[in-house]
């Protein structure tokens, strides 16, 4: 994915797929569609779900494409309509997007990533890898996204509130509820992070 596409190659290549210049679409496809299966794996976790999902995600791109407004960088509203599909269905399903809410005292401390580094150098790179995707994949799916659009996908929180449609606040406190499920997990596992 063209992480960094400028914002006029954005609007050049959104005014191509419009006009349906050849090879157009498929060039925003190839750019984006990293992005919508991570968004999407990550809150359903089936391979054959997430793809059908992707597919209809990209065939809604297209067909909404003219709504695109050039408000937010276009791959954080490519992300939004990911979001969106995946959204609907776990709806469809009946699967809960989030863990109830524990206790909303604000933010505490947020997981060092340096910590992470020097975990990872101590217990094994390979072990440390394993048990945290493990960890990673237990987290509710809501959780799951926003981890993976900020760490990952490098989304800023603003741009997560956004896609999500949720509060700044609340990303804050899905990634800070994340972070510590994640530690707690790792410490449980015989991996500490001091």
């Amino acid at each position: 994915m063209n992480v960094g596409t400028p914002v006029m190659e954005e609007r050049e290549l959104v005014a191509a797929v419009l006009a349906r210049r050849a090879g157009a679409f498929e060039r925003l496809v190839r750019d984006y569609e990293r992005l919508c299966w991570h968004v999407i794996q990550r809150m359903v976790r089936h391979p054959e779900d997430t793809r059908e999902l992707c597919q209809e995600a990209l065939l809604r791109v297209h067909q909404c494409l003219h709504q695109y407004r050039h408000e937010s960088p276009l791959k954080s509203w490519i992300a939004q309509v990911a979001y969106s599909v995946a959204k609907r269905h776990l709806e469809r399903r009946r699967i809960p997007l989030a863990e109830p809410a524990l206790g909303e005292d604000g933010l505490a401390m947020a997981f060092d990533v340096a910590d992470e580094a020097d975990v990872e150098r101590d217990r094994g790179e390979a072990e440390v890898g394993e048990h945290l995707q493990r960890s990673i994949e237990a987290l509710p799916p809501l959780q799951r996204t926003v981890l993976m659009l900020y760490h990952l996908e490098e989304v800023p929180i603003g741009e997560i509130a956004r896609i999500t449609g949720l509060a700044e606040g609340t990303i804050k406190s899905h990634l800070f509820r994340s972070r510590q499920r994640l530690r707690e997990t790792l410490e449980r596992g015989g991996v500490t992070s001091a």
